[in-house]
C-alpha cells in the first residue's frame, strides 16, 4: 500500500464549477445584454443618427405668404400646397397658449431630457399612446417617420436626447409649435387662431381659446367640432381645462367656458380662400415679384410678407362702382378698373372683374379711339400745337386701308376741337402725316410697354410691322398699361412704372426690398409742355366741380358700325384711372337701352363714380389741372 506524500496531502480540493459557474456566467451575460447592450446601442445610435436642427427643418418648409394693403391691413394669403403655415417666433406665442400646450402634451417639458420615462413606460406596458412628449413629437414630424415600430421609437428617443443637448427648450418649442397641424389645413398657432376664431394671434387670446387650440393637436380631424360636433369637442376642451387646473396654470375659481359660440365654421375662415378679384391681384403681385427677384418659393422659404400699393378704400370703391353700374346691363358685359398714383406709379386700385379667373385688367383689349391722346402726343413732339389747323377729311387711305368718317370737326379743325368733338378723321390724317412709327414711339414714351408676356404690343401678329390699325387703336392694350401711360400726362410728363408691390419684409419685419423710384421725364425737355397741352384737350370736371381730364373711346367690331370695347380713361393730379367695358369675346355690344356701347355712357359712369369716391367727394377748392 502506498501512502500519500506530504505534498499531495496538502493540495486543496477543486471547487465545484459546474452548476454555479454556469449560473454566474448566464447572469453576467444577461446583465450585459439587458443593460450594457442597450447602452452600447444607444451610444452607437447617438453617434450615427443625425438630428436636423429646428431651424433647418423650418427653413425647408413652405410658409404662408401674407399680402398687405398699403395701410398694413391684411389683403390675402398665399397658402402652400400642404396648408396655411405662418411662422410664429417663440416670443410671439402667447403665454396662455404655451402653457395650455405644455400642460396637455408634455407637463415635464421644461425639465425632461427630451422624453418622459413615466409616459414611455406606460405606453410600453399598455401598448397605447402616451409615450411621446413635445420633443419626440417634433422629431417624429420633422423626420416624417411615423411608423409604429420599436426601431422608430428607439431612434426617436435617441434623437430627442441628442436635440435636447444641442438646442434650448425655447428653440425646440418654437419649432414644434410651428410644424404641427391644428386641423383645417393649418400649421402653427397663427394659422390656427385665424381658422377657428377668425382673429390674429396675440395676447388677447383667452384661457378658453388657448385650451381649445391645445386640444386640437392630438387629433385635429377628430376634435374639430365641425367634424365631431360640440358635445365631443366640449369633452376634449374640458380635458385640457382640467390639466391646466391640476397642474397649477389656472386657478380653480378662474372663469372658463367652452368657446363654442366663438368658433367659426370652416367656410368662414377657409385657408387661402380668395374671391376672383383677389385672385387676379394675387397673380399680378406674384408675377411682379418674380420679375423683381422674389419668386414664390423664395418668399415662402423666407417667411416673407409683401406690402402692396393698394388702397383698401379705393379698391372697394372700384368694385362698387363697376358692380353698381353693370347691374341691369346685358349679362355678357364685363369690366375692369385700374387706378394709379401718377407721381409714383403705385397702383391704388386693381379690379379685374369678379366673374371668373380671367383678369380683364391684365388682359389686352382694343383701345379704340382712346388711343388718340398718343397720336396728339406724337404731333406735339413734331411741333404741332393744340390750336394749329389740321385737315379733317371724310375719306382717306392710310397704309393701304380706306377710312371714312363724318366730318364733325369742321373747316377750322384743330387737335383741340378734334378731341372735343371726338372726330376720328383728323387723327387718322395726323397718323398718315406723322407715320406709324411716330405714333408707336409716342405711346411707348408715355408708358405702353414694348411687350407683355413676350408678345410685342402695337404690332401686327408678326411682331414687327405696324399696320393702319394703330391710327384707330385697333391694337389691344391692358387697362393696367393704359392707366400708367395716361398717368404720365397727369404727372406733368414724368413717367413712372406702374407697380403693385411696395415692399418685401423678412420674418422679423425688416424691409429686404423696396420698389425704386422710377419717375423720369417721358418726352425729354418738352415733357411738361406736352403733358399740359394734352391735358388741356381732355378737360372735364367731376361731380362737385373737381377739375379732371377724361377721354372716352370705342373700338369697332370689325368693319361694322357697332363697337366691341368701350373705354373711359382720365385723371386728376392725384389719380389716373382706366375703365374698360366689353365682353369675353369679340361681339357687337349694345347696352340695356338697346344703344350701341360707347365709352361716354357705361364706362364714363363707372369712371366718374369711382373718381368721385376715390377723392372723397367734391374738392374743397377747385383749380385747373396742369
Amino acid at each position: 500500500m502506498t501512502l500519500p506524500t506530504e505534498e499531495e496531502a496538502e493540495t486543496p480540493a477543486k471547487p465545484d464549477t459546474g452548476r454555479w459557474g454556469r449560473v454566474r456566467r448566464i447572469a453576467g451575460w444577461t446583465f450585459a445584454v439587458l443593460i450594457g447592450g442597450p447602452l452600447i446601442a444607444f451610444w452607437v445610435a447617438y453617434l450615427v443618427l443625425d438630428v436636423r436642427s429646428p431651424r433647418e427643418v423650418l427653413a425647408g418648409l413652405d410658409k404662408t405668404v401674407v399680402l398687405h394693403y398699403a395701410d398694413g391691413s391684411e389683403l390675402l394669403k398665399v397658402i402652400p400646397a400642404d396648408g396655411d403655415r405662418r411662422f410664429v417666433p417663440y416670443s410671439q406665442v402667447p403665454a396662455k397658449l404655451r402653457d395650455a400646450i405644455i400642460a396637455t402634451e408634455d407637463p415635464t417639458f421644461w425639465d425632461n431630457q427630451g422624453f418622459d420615462p413615466t409616459g414611455i413606460g406606460r405606453a410600453f406596458l399598455t401598448g397605447v399612446g402616451g409615450g411621446s412628449g413635445i420633443t419626440q413629437q417634433y422629431i417624429k414630424k420633422s423626420t416624417g417617420d411615423e411608423d409604429a415600430t420599436l426601431w422608430r421609437k428607439f431612434a426617436e428617443l435617441v434623437l430627442a436626447t441628442k436635440i435636447t443637448q444641442e438646442q434650448n427648450k425655447e428653440q425646440i418649442f418654437e419649432s414644434y409649435v410651428n410644424i404641427i397641424s391644428f386641423g383645417r389645413g393649418t400649421f402653427g398657432p397663427a394659422a390656427a387662431m385665424n381658422a377657428y376664431f377668425g382673429r390674429p394671434l396675440d395676447d388677447s387670446i383667452t384661457w378658453s381659446e388657448a385650451a381649445f387650440l391645445a386640444g386640437m393637436i392630438q387629433s385635429p380631424s377628430v376634435h374639430d367640432p365641425a367634424a365631431s360636433g360640440d358635445v365631443h369637442a366640449t369633452r376634449r376642451w374640458q380635458y385640457v381645462r382640467d390639466k391646466l387646473v391640476s397642474r397649477g396654470y389656472v386657478t380653480g375659481d378662474e372663469k372658463m367656458a367652452y368657446p363654442g359660440n366663438e368658433i367659426q365654421p370652416p367656410s368662414e375662415t377657409r385657408a387661402g380662400r380668395v374671391t376672383y378679384d383677389e385672385f387676379h391681384i394675387k397673380q399680378q403681385v406674384l408675377a411682379e415679384l418674380e420679375q423683381d427677384g422674389f419668386p414664390l418659393g423664395r418668399l415662402q422659404q423666407g417667411n416673407m410678407t409683401v406690402e402692396t400699393t393698394l388702397d383698401r378704400s379705393r379698391q372697394d370703391a372700384a368694385k362698387k362702382a363697376l358692380r353698381d353700374r353693370l347691374n341691369g346691363e346685358p349679362p355678357e358685359f364685363r369690366g375692369a378698373v385700374v387706378a394709379i398714383d401718377p407721381a409714383t406709379g403705385a397702383v391704388r386700385a386693381y379690379h379685374g372683374g369678379g366673374q371668373g379667373v380671367r383678369d380683364y385688367a391684365g388682359t389686352p383689349h382694343a383701345l379704340g379711339t382712346a388711343f388718340h391722346p398718343f397720336t396728339l402726343t406724337a404731333a406735339l413732339r413734331r411741333g404741332y400745337g393744340v390750336d394749329r389747323p389740321i385737315p379733317s377729311p371724310s375719306k382717306l387711305t392710310f397704309l393701304g386701308e380706306n377710312f371714312q368718317y363724318p366730318d364733325v370737326c369742321g373747316p377750322k379743325c384743330t387737335p383741340r376741337t378734334a378731341m372735343e368733338t371726338h372726330a376720328d378723321g383728323p387723327f387718322v390724317a395726323l397718323a398718315k402725316k406723322l407715320g406709324p412709327d411716330a405714333l408707336s414711339e409716342a405711346a411707348r414714351l408715355a408708358g405702353i410697354p414694348d411687350a407683355v408676356d413676350g408678345v410685342p404690343t402695337l404690332r401686327e401678329k408678326d411682331g414687327f410691322l405696324i399696320g393702319p390699325g394703330i391710327a384707330i387703336g385697333r391694337y389691344p392694350l391692358r387697362p393696367l398699361d393704359v392707366a400708367g401711360a395716361y398717368a404720365t400726362f397727369a404727372a406733368e410728363g414724368r413717367r413712372a412704372t406702374p407697380h403693385l408691390v411696395a415692399k418685401v419684409r423678412d420674418e422679423s419685419g425688416a424691409v429686404v426690398w423696396e420698389h425704386p423710384d422710377s419717375a423720369a421725364p417721358a418726352f425729354g425737355d418738352e415733357s411738361r409742355r406736352i403733358a399740359a397741352e394734352v391735358t388741356e384737350t381732355l378737360g372735364t370736371v367731376l361731380p362737385g366741380g373737381r377739375p379732371a381730364a377724361l377721354r372716352t373711346g370705342e373700338a369697332e367690331h370689325g368693319t361694322s358700325p357697332d363697337n366691341q370695347d368701350a373705354w373711359a380713361v382720365g385723371y386728376t393730379p392725384q389719380l389716373a384711372t382706366a375703365v374698360w367695358v366689353g365682353s369675353d369675346d369679340e361681339r357687337r355690344l349694345k347696352d340695356a337701352s338697346g344703344r350701341k356701347l360707347t365709352g361716354d355712357v357705361v364706362p364714363a359712369d363707372v369712371w366718374r363714380a369711382f373718381m368721385t369716391a376715390a377723392h372723397g367727394g367734391p374738392p374743397p377748392v377747385t383749380r385747373p389741372v396742369r
